[in-house]
Parts: structure tokens; C-alpha cells; sequence
């Protein structure tokens, strides 16, 4: 087997910052605090950032010496013991980046870290709080006016909010694209470049902004990590109203790249450990479209900005997804069909028709499938079950699409083959299987409707997942039962993320409302998560949209030129093409790359070629040596460590969150609960129990909630072909009955009903004859169990004809597991034992009256 690659654990993770009057000494060292690294940073140009990397490892005993050597060369006077030349500034654990306006540059380091997820024994950590340091000395800084208010508009993007690293897990790429680069020979990579990121001091590097989040699977004591990476676009990025459609890149608003990671958590290395991902996306309909909110409407009215009859960035578009992730692109369109007045119905005949066109000249088997589903009208009808239909869509797109595993199938499912797993897509290698193509969903704003769209998806992947590690025996898995409860949590926490960073509030629908089981008082926080989006995107974006765009990069201050606030629009800033004279044309038909469409259904990015191997970045160790040594990094042998901080305790897990406390209930998280037996929902008391069954009879006699966007907007929206065909639906599986108030046997029906699911009868119904019977043969077989008294044999004895009457053949009056007292035996059955006895050793007892009687009697009938 030829060797293979290992990923750098041990880096430059812990960074102090020492202070001169003429530079800067950043000092970083790995965790066990045996090599440094001296950075030196020149304090004294006022505008230019000069960094001195001597490239030389020291040992601990050589940076003390070295720091002493720096205070005493900066101190005032030679030998003056009380002022010291060298001044600690900050401790750190990361450089995010140096970043310049007007003045001089400044260093953004990261102050305050938290473990959040653990992928392969690759510690990933949240940005809790961050320093932006001043580089020049006061001495040769030239002050500008408007310094000050361009740093407000940078801090204004929060960094200590949902930004994640890792010091050796590459989170910008799937773990299908990391794993593959680790399974390439090393003979393909002898002529690459040995810079590693030890070497340079790129301690932290990001494309976007990536939200994160792992949670722990108990599968009776087994502990499986489910893990939730979204990677934030940083291309086109912006706030809801201003960042819409796509711009002359191809690159849309609000695209999110959202990836499930499963792993078995008792062998954490990627070599020896299972592993298995899934990746679909979010983004906004690839077109030139837009929504003017000058008239202050909660629902501007949507636009088409431009004419393209070739469907030129939607072409771009799915070139990048075609190169990033392969063939079959499959497009999930949730937006509505039939409006009164085309709104959204705008978007989506545009949308089929650039489909229609693209695909006359791609490959058959390479087409891009597109897939619209009205869910807001599905929504609104009382008949249908909305989770339902996208089970059946989520079905179809995990089989077309496969997903990723590190291990050959199982032998288990070679013997007991399923059904569902034969027909799945994807290619299958020696190693696994590899994903193929993915799924782009989109509604208008891509929140509340995608982010219920995208679990369910996640769901079925999700028991392919565990299906594919040996984990569960069917690739199913139901509602209410643990895994889904902690899946859902997840979901909805890396939902509300996206909301609030592209919409200005959490979600306003979620799981539990397209099943129809929110409580009512969830219906006051989606009216109130709405009005906080309605006056977020009125009255802060466009200070959001300044703050994104100066952070990115796209706009850059420049002495001389209108500042950002001075802009009328930053559509320039975004689309390139608008400053050229003649901007070069890709062709009309032949619209995709030539290298892509050879190897699909591969994605391009993942295709040893020479074009990829010249984007990494490889050295030779010995495989002994620190550098890549995961037991030392992950267990820390040397210093005194917790188990909270060791074995991340901290994240939620099924066992102790979702698992009920009560002895005696199957621990296993696959297992269909009641509300009331989860661990985070238990009714202690009576008032607890009340107050449920008041909310349930509440929600089940509320109208059904509002779509995403008809909370926002006024009543004339509303389609008037919504309630046609409800009839021909499928029947909704959820136990709730919408009702009237006004109609009191309704109500009365509304209460009767749950009694006869759970008992299967009406109690309010008389027992029929049958029942009656039924009933009382069950009572005397209880009682036969037991010894009888003479009451109950009384009863037996006046039970109605056709009642069977067991009556017990031995009573033992003290039966355990230590002692057995047997039972009584009469004299006649003790004499006829005695006779058995007797007569095997041929003793024979003489015939009496009665036997000789009796044999005379068969002798008449047989032969007379």
C-alpha cells in the first residue's frame, strides 16, 4: 500500500506580543511549548507594513535569552534595573490578519478561544474575543479625520460571533476533499513546494464566514459525533435587500455551502477511523433581480434588473457548482407558483427557462434537474403533510447524489442487503463511496423555507449516514425519536445563525411549524422574530452592508477618492464588468469549462491533475516526529488537562439531553418518544401536565400558521389559487384536528378524538357483547394465576355460559428463586404411584371389583 499523506497537527497555537518603542516581537509557540517562532514587526513607518521572519526555530531556553538580550538593548539608560525596553503587550492564540485604512496598519489577534468540535482528533475553535492593535509608533503617526469612523465601521462585524478555525483541519474544504488529498501517493507529490504552514505564520485564514456546531450521538454507550459546517460565501455577500440574485460572476447573495459530518468518536484518526459527510446548498436564484425598499414596504416588489436571453450568469453559476462539487446539479425551487399578483412567480418562470436553456447542451446524463414545489401552498392546506412530500423529494435527491464514507460497505449489509441501499447513487471506490453532484435549494430569502427543506434532507442523509457505519439495521429514521431531536436542535440553531446574519433576525418558521405541533405561544415570537427583521432591514443594513463590505475587501479607502459612506451604491464595487469597455464573452452554447465536463461526474476540484497539485502544500516528516503526532496533540500527555476540555463534554449530547430519566426505558436514541418522556421536556407535576394539554387543545384549534413571507406582508398577497386541489392531497399523519371554537361538537370531537388513538375505543361508547366477554375471560385468566378463595370460586361458578373457567392444578404457596415448597399430594395418587412402581419390577397388585367389572365390560362391547 503506498503511503500516504498526514495532516500537520502540532502548529503555532499560543502567541505572546511584546512591545518596543521601534517594533513589535510576536513570539509564537506549538501547545507543548517546545519550538518558537520570532516574528518582528517595524513600528516605524507610518504607512507600509514591514515583517522580518527569520525562519528559525528556537528552543525555550534560546527565546528567554533573546527577549533578554531585547529589554536590555531598550532600556533608557545602560543598566537602569527600574524601566524595562520590553513590554508585554498581549497574549494571543491566533492572527486573524492585518487590515489599513487611512493610516497606518493594525493586527487583529485573537484573544479568547472555545473548543466546539473534535474532527479526527482536529480541534475546531470558536473566536470568543479579539484585539486590534495600532502598529506605528505614536511618534510617526499621521492622523487623518476619518480614521476613527472607518474603524467603527470595521468592528462593527462582530468577529467573536460565529467565526470558527482550526489550526490543522482545512475548514474551508469538505471532508471529502480533505481525505482525498490524504489518500494521494506521496510519489505524485515529490516535485511540490515544502513550505508548511509552520513555516509561515498563517495561523488563521478564512474565505468567509463559517458557522459551526457538534453535538454527541449515544448509541448505547458508543459515542458518534454528528458535526454542522456551514461555509459562508464571502463573494456577493451582503444583508436581505441589498444583496439579491447574482452578480456578473456568477457569484449569488446569501450562498451557504452546509455540510453534516458523522464520525465515530472511539478511533479518531482519519486512517483508521470512520467517517462519513454529506453537502447540499443554499443561494439566491442565480438571475439579475432585485427589491427596491425606498417605499418602505415589508414586501418590495421584486424586479428584473436585466435582460439574459442566454442565461449568461446562470451559466457561470453552474459552471462553479459543476467544477466544486460534480454532476448532477439538482435545483430544489420552493418560491410560489400561483400568486393573484406575480411576485415571486417572477423568479421562477425566469429560473425554468435558464434550465430549459442550459440544458439543451450538456450531456444527457449530466443535465441539471430541476425541481419546483410550491411549499407556502402546501403550507396553508389543512389535508396535506408538508415534512411528508420532502421526504419523498429527500429520497430521491440522497439517491442520485450518494454521499461520502471512508470504509467499504459493511459485510452485514453484503448478508442482509437493503432495498433502498442498492439503488444509491454516487460513485463507489475501493476506499467508500464518494458524493457526486449536489443539492441547491432556494426559496426568495433562502431562510425559514430552505432551512426546513435542507433538515429534512440532512435527515434522510442522515440515516444513510449510520446505515453506512453499521450504526442502525434499516437506512430509516423517525420523528420523535433522540437522534432526530438532536439533529433538529442543530438545524434549527445553524438556521437561526444564517438568519440573523443575511436577514436580521432568527427564523420565523421552523421544523415544528410545518408539522404543525408548534405550541400557541410560538405564534407571538414568530409576529415578533418578523418585526425585528421588518426594522432590521429598514433601518440597519445599509450600516451592516458598509461594515461587510470594508471587512471583505471590497471596498478599499483610498486617499482622494469618495469614501464608503460618500457612495450612492456599492453595486460597482460588486460587479466587475460594469468599469471595463469591453468585458470578454463566454460562449452561448458551449457555456461550461472544457476540463470540468471531462471528468464529471467527479467534481473537477477533487481530480488529481497537475492544475490541483499545485495548490498544495507539502513536507516530509518522519512519522515519529511531534509535528504530526495526534496522540500527543489530542491527549497532552504533558500538562494537567480536564475531561471537559479532553473528551468535549461540553457539547450536547443525546444521553444526557434528550434520553429520559426514567429507569427502564430503552437508552437507545433510535427509539420513538413521547413529548413528555424526552429529557428536556418531562412533566414533573400536575400543573405541568395541564398546562401541555391546555397548548396542545390550543394549537390544535388555532388556524394554521402563515407562510414565511404572508407573516410580513399585507392580505391582498394572497393567493387566491392556494386552496385549489387540497382534496387530492395526502391525508396530514400528525394527531392534531384544526377545529372551530364556535362550534361546540367540534370541541367535543376535538377532546374524544386523542382517547380513541390511544385506547383504540371511545370511552363515552357502550362495551358491546363481544367486548364484555372478552373482557371477562381476561379477568379469569388473571385470577387463575393466584391461589382462589372461596369468593372467587363462587364467582367462577355464576359466570355466563361460554366463559371458559380455569381452575389452578397446584397452588404453591411460596415460590421464589432461592426456595420451592412442593406441592401436597393426595393418598389415591400416592397409592397408584406406589403401584406403577411396583409393577415395572413385576410385583403385580390384585384385581379388585371395579377392574374386573370394567374388563368384562370391554370384552362384551369388543368381541360379542
Amino acid at each position: 500500500m503506498p503511503a500516504a499523506a498526514a495532516p500537520i497537527i502540532s502548529s503555532v497555537q499560543k502567541l505572546v506580543l511584546y512591545e518596543t518603542r521601534a517594533r513589535y516581537f510576536l513570539v509564537g509557540s506549538n501547545h507543548a511549548e517546545t519550538k518558537y517562532r520570532v516574528l518582528k514587526i517595524d513600528r516605524t513607518e507610518p504607512k507600509d507594513l514591514v515583517i522580518i521572519d527569520d525562519r528559525h526555530v528556537y528552543t525555550q531556553q534560546e527565546v528567554r535569552e533573546l527577549l533578554g538580550r531585547l529589554d536590555l538593548g531598550n532600556r533608557t539608560k545602560m543598566g537602569q534595573k527600574g524601566s524595562s525596553g520590553l513590554f508585554r503587550a498581549v497574549s494571543a492564540f491566533g492572527v486573524v490578519g492585518f487590515v489599513r485604512f487611512l493610516e497606518g496598519y493594525y493586527i487583529v489577534l485573537i484573544t479568547k478561544r472555545r473548543k466546539m468540535a473534535d474532527i479526527g482528533g482536529h480541534a475546531v475553535y470558536k473566536i470568543e474575543d479579539t484585539n486590534m492593535i495600532y502598529i506605528p509608533n505614536d511618534s510617526v503617526r499621521i492622523s487623518h479625520p476619518d480614521e476613527a469612523r472607518y474603524l467603527r465601521i470595521f468592528q462593527n462585524v462582530d468577529l467573536s460571533s460565529n467565526f470558527y478555525f482550526s489550526y490543522s483541519y482545512d475548514l474551508s474544504h469538505s471532508l471529502q476533499y480533505n481525505l482525498t488529498v490524504l489518500r494521494m501517493p506521496l510519489e505524485m507529490l515529490k516535485s511540490e513546494t515544502t513550505q508548511t504552514r509552520q513555516e509561515s505564520f498563517d495561523i488563521f485564514e478564512d474565505e468567509g464566514l463559517i458557522t459551526q456546531g457538534g453535538n454527541e450521538l449515544l448509541i448505547y454507550g458508543r459515542p458518534v459525533y454528528v458535526t454542522l459546517i456551514a461555509r459562508r460565501s464571502s463573494k456577493f455577500a451582503g444583508t436581505r435587500f441589498l444583496k439579491r440574485g447574482a452578480n456578473c460572476e456568477g457569484d449569488v447573495a446569501n450562498e451557504v455551502e452546509t455540510e453534516q459530518m458523522l464520525c465515530d468518536a472511539s478511533v479518531m484518526s482519519f486512517t483508521a477511523g470512520s467517517y462519513s459527510s454529506y453537502v447540499q446548498v443554499r443561494g439566491s436564484v442565480p438571475l439579475y433581480w432585485s427589491q427596491d425598499i425606498s417605499t418602505m414596504m415589508p414586501k418590495p416588489p421584486i424586479t428584473l434588473d436585466q435582460a439574459d436571453p442566454f442565461a449568461h450568469v446562470a451559466a457561470l453559476h453552474f459552471d462553479q457548482m459543476l467544477q466544486r462539487f460534480g454532476s448532477p446539479i439538482i435545483v430544489l425551487n420552493l418560491v410560489k407558483e400561483r400568486e393573484k399578483r406575480k411576485h415571486e412567480r417572477i423568479l421562477s418562470e425566469e429560473l425554468v427557462a435558464a434550465v430549459t436553456y442550459l440544458n439543451q447542451f450538456l450531456p444527457p446524463e449530466h443535465t441539471i434537474i430541476y425541481i419546483p414545489w410550491d411549499m407556502a401552498k402546501y403550507t396553508k392546506s389543512k389535508l396535506c403533510n408538508v415534512l411528508d412530500r420532502l421526504n419523498v423529494i429527500a429520497e430521491s435527491v440522497v439517491k442520485k447524489t450518494g454521499f461520502f464514507v471512508n470504509r467499504p460497505d459493511s459485510y452485514c449489509s453484503i448478508l442482509r442487503p437493503d432495498e433502498k441501499w442498492n439503488e444509491l447513487g454516487g460513485c463507489v471506490i475501493p476506499t467508500g463511496r464518494l458524493q457526486t453532484g449536489v443539492l441547491r435549494t432556494n426559496c426568495v430569502d433562502c431562510l425559514d423555507r430552505t432551512n426546513t427543506a435542507q433538515f429534512m434532507v440532512g435527515k434522510c442523509a442522515l440515516a444513510y449516514q449510520l446505515y453506512s457505519l453499521g450504526l442502525i439495521d434499516k437506512p430509516n429514521l423517525q420523528f420523535d425519536t433522540d437522534a432526530v431531536r438532536l439533529f433538529e436542535e442543530l438545524y434549527e440553531d445553524h438556521g437561526d445563525t444564517l438568519s440573523l446574519q443575511y436577514g436580521g433576525s432568527q427564523l420565523v418558521h421552523r421544523v415544528k411549524t410545518y408539522r404543525k405541533i408548534a405550541p400557541w405561544t410560538q405564534h407571538s415570537k414568530d409576529i415578533m422574530q418578523t418585526l425585528s427583521r421588518y426594522y432590521s432591514n429598514a433601518f440597519s443594513d445599509a450600516d451592516r452592508q458598509d461594515s461587510i463590505n470594508l471587512f471583505l475587501g471590497v471596498f478599499h479607502p483610498t486617499e482622494g477618492k469618495p469614501h464608503l459612506w460618500e457612495l450612492p451604491t456599492d453595486f460597482y464595487l460588486h460587479h466587475k464588468n460594469t468599469m471595463r469597455l469591453l468585458p470578454t464573452r463566454r460562449s452561448y452554447t458551449y457555456w461550461w469549462t472544457p476540463e470540468v465536463i471531462k471528468h464529471l461526474p467527479l467534481p473537477y476540484d477533487e481530480v488529481i491533475c497537475a492544475a490541483n497539485l499545485k495548490k498544495l502544500v507539502v513536507k516530509k516528516f518522519h512519522k515519529y516526529e511531534e509535528e504530526i503526532d495526534i496522540h500527543n496533540e489530542f491527549f497532552r500527555p504533558y500538562e494537567l488537562s480536564s475531561f471537559d476540555d479532553t473528551f468535549c463534554l461540553a457539547m450536547t449530547s443525546s444521553a444526557r439531553d434528550f434520553m429520559p430519566k426514567t429507569v427502564g426505558i430503552d437508552p437507545s436514541p433510535f427509539t420513538v418518544r413521547k413529548p413528555d418522556e424526552t429529557g428536556k421536556s418531562v412533566l414533573g407535576n400536575k400543573s405541568n401536565r395541564e398546562e401541555a394539554v391546555l397548548q396542545r387543545k390550543t394549537a390544535a384549534s388555532a388556524p394554521p400558521p402563515p407562510s414565511e413571507e404572508a407573516v410580513s406582508s399585507s392580505s391582498e398577497d394572497d393567493s387566491g389559487t392556494d386552496r385549489e386541489e387540497e382534496g387530492s392531497v395526502s391525508q396530514r399523519s400528525t394527531p392534531v384536528k384544526m377545529t372551530d371554537l364556535g362550534d361546540s361538537a367540534k370541541v367535543t370531537e376535538n377532546v374524544v378524538q386523542p382517547m380513541k388513538e390511544v385506547y383504540g375505543i371511545n370511552l363515552s361508547d357502550g362495551l358491546s357483547e363481544e367486548d364484555l366477554s372478552i373482557y371477562l375471560r381476561f379477568v379469569q385468566l388473571g385470577q387463575s394465576q393466584h391461589k382462589q378463595d372461596k369468593s372467587s370460586q363462587q364467582f367462577c361458578s355464576r359466570c355466563p355460559d361460554g366463559v371458559i373457567k380455569l381452575t389452578p392444578i397446584s397452588a404453591f404457596s411460596q415460590d421464589n428463586i432461592y426456595e420451592v415448597q412442593p406441592p401436597k399430594v393426595d393418598r389415591k395418587s400416592t397409592e397408584i404411584f406406589h403401584a406403577h412402581i411396583q409393577a415395572s419390577q413385576g410385583i403385580m397388585q390384585p384385581l379388585g371389583k371395579e377392574d374386573t367389572s370394567m374388563y368384562r365390560e370391554y370384552i362384551r362391547n369388543r368381541y360379542l
